[in-house]
């Protein structure tokens, strides 16, 4: 075959069929560049699209971005309301451990499709390839819009939580200042503009911040595990120094209307919501090195790391909490700032605190990237419709796209408008960002186990014969979950607007007005992931212009431009 190949002016150019990817591209297409072309350059123009950014992550850094946004510290103390409110102590321990096998079930599903298809579009792309002829726009449509929910709704959560806590640490200081709906608005509407800021920096710089960031995130996490059992004051109060396991592991505390069993799995959006951050390195995958294997080892390194630490962080807390009620209810305004104050000294739950701060920081720049990579991504498939144009640039100096970063800033700040609904309403920015990752995640898993057959062709990070079994499992876990996460947690004449899950709201109202414009215009001129690199078939004579991407059909094909035989002449 290799005789059959042709030759652009930069040198040799492999097809499709050559790659380790599942690519919009046939087999038979090899993608045309004016330069020679690196082995991930190759697999990202195997996949339709040209370079655009420096590959400056590895994997380590890569997994700091990931592990950024995962944030264990910040997500369970922004969390805690919902792990410890609805079951308790058991809801902790058996409800992490549970949802944590799935979730592993999910990166790992999520992580071989990340080999195969190594692209910033991430699920979004997966889906559109993987699909039923005639059904990869809509695959793609969905799938994209729920993830850039999830992505655009990470960072306000993250900042929103960082504010509390600052507020919360006031408090302590001084009981008798109460923070105010406006001053938790204005705060985190600062930290978002920072976050901009920071965001719009060039890729080395940012893999920098983030390894930074993570490295001490883990330290902090480490410190705080060591820092609670070790300074708590149960003994002061006449307690034991830990709650009995059979407490800890069978005492539940009834949080909700429901049976134990649902509340048990009502309380696994603390742990989604806490875990949905791995899926980073899919769409940071072309700025990663040897993105097809660095990439999905990322994935799973962050899910399992993440899931581990997590876990021995709910048991430290499960073991030493000595009132459920008043940590809920204190007018801290957060369940882990009073949670703190029943169990260590001021000055300890202020350190806490600090780093916890410290912490939410890094991750809501994380999100801010990630997401940032996401808006830039479906805005190169015009997803956003006239925003697209503005969107999808890259920024000349920076090398990133600064248009996207600030697309969702705007974004994320209109949406802690939420703030002055009270807490549940602000809850839903997490259960939001709980349920529309999930429905991202698994549509394209879901997909590639019931649809595709041999269609797939494995990256070489790959599950071989577990493949389908491990993607059963994460989408019936999935499946069970979304009407779960939208459960509210009162039932009967005690529900109304102020206990009502407003999740479905939240997360349906967008999404259903995205089905709409499918149905009245968007199915007439979006067809999934646009091609943007010359192509030609393999042993033709007409080349493919990628830049011509919007005829009539607006098909991947575009237009013949230069033949062939005109290349090998240049060579000669």
């Amino acid at each position: 075959m290799a005789e059959d190949h042709k030759y652009s002016g930069a040198g040799r150019h492999k097809s499709v069929a050559e790659e380790q990817v599942t690519s919009v591209l046939g087999l038979g297409q090899v993608p045309v560049y004016e330069r020679e072309l690196d082995a991930d350059e190759e697999v990202l123009a195997a996949l339709g699209y040209k370079p655009e950014f420096k590959r400056e992550f590895s994997l380590w850094t890569t997994f700091c971005v990931s592990f950024a946004v995962l944030g264990l510290l910040p997500s369970f103390a922004s969390t805690l309301y919902y792990g410890m409110g609805y079951a308790g102590t058991p809801g902790m321990v058996w409800g992490w451990l549970i949802a944590m096998f799935f979730i592993q079930c999910v990166a790992l599903s999520m992580a071989e499709l990340c080999s195969s298809m190594p692209t910033s579009g991430g699920l979004y792309y997966a889906a559109a390839v993987l699909a039923p002829p005639g059904w990869g726009p809509l695959a793609a449509w969905i799938t994209g819009w729920s993830n850039w929910l999830a992505q655009v709704t990470g960072a306000p959560s993250v900042d929103w939580g960082m504010a509390s806590m600052i507020l919360a640490s006031a408090s302590i200081r001084n009981p008798e200042y109460v923070p105010q709906n406006y001053q938790t608005f204005l705060l985190t509407t600062f930290i978002m503009l920072v976050h901009g800021v920071i965001s719009s920096m060039p890729t080395r710089w940012l893999a920098n911040f983030n390894s930074v960031g993570s490295t001490f995130n883990i330290i902090a996490l480490v410190a705080v595990l060591i820092m609670i059992p070790s300074a708590n004051t149960r003994a002061d109060q006449g307690l034991p120094k830990f709650t009995p396991a059979s407490v800890v592991w069978g005492n539940f505390y009834e949080g909700t209307d429901f049976p134990r069993g649902v509340a048990l799995l009502m309380t696994f959006v603390a742990v989604i919501w806490a875990m949905s951050g791995y899926d980073a390195p899919f769409h940071l995958s072309e700025e990663c090195a040897n993105a097809n294997i660095a990439a999905p080892r990322a994935i799973v390194l962050t899910s399992g790391v993440g899931g581990v630490m997590g876990w021995f962080l709910q048991l430290v807390v499960a073991y030493t909490v000595v009132d459920i009620d008043a940590a809920l209810d204190s007018d801290l305004g957060l369940p882990y700032a009073a949670y703190l104050q029943q169990v260590v000294p001021e000055k300890v739950s202020l350190a806490i605190l600090a780093l916890t701060i410290i912490c939410a920081f890094s991750m809501g720049q994380g999100c801010m990237v990630a997401a940032s990579r996401v808006t830039f991504a479906y805005a190169r498939d015009d997803c956003f419709g006239p925003l697209s144009r503005i969107t999808k640039k890259v920024n000349r100096t920076t090398r990133t796209p600064v248009n996207a970063v600030w697309f969702n800033t705007i974004v994320g700040i209109i949406m802690t408008l939420l703030i002055f609904g009270g807490e549940l309403a602000v809850g839903a920015l997490f259960s939001i960002a709980a349920i529309a990752a999930f429905v991202a995640f698994t549509l394209p898993i879901f997909i590639r186990v019931f649809f595709v057959g041999n269609r797939f062709r494995p990256g070489p990070w790959n599950l071989g014969k577990a493949s389908i079994p491990i993607g059963v499992l994460a989408c019936a876990f999935v499946a069970l979950m979304i009407p779960i996460l939208c459960l509210p947690s009162v039932t009967g004449s005690d529900l109304d607007a102020t206990t009502m899950n407003w999740t479905c709201l939240v997360w349906g109202g967008p999404m259903l007005f995205v089905m709409i414009w499918w149905v009245v215009d968007a199915h007439k001129w979006f067809k999934g992931p646009k091609v943007n690199i010359e192509h030609r078939m393999l042993g033709q004579g007409v080349t493919v212009d990628g830049k011509a991407q919007e005829d009539s059909e607006g098909s991947s094909t575009g237009s013949m431009t230069k033949d062939a035989k005109m290349i090998e002449d240049e060579e000669a």
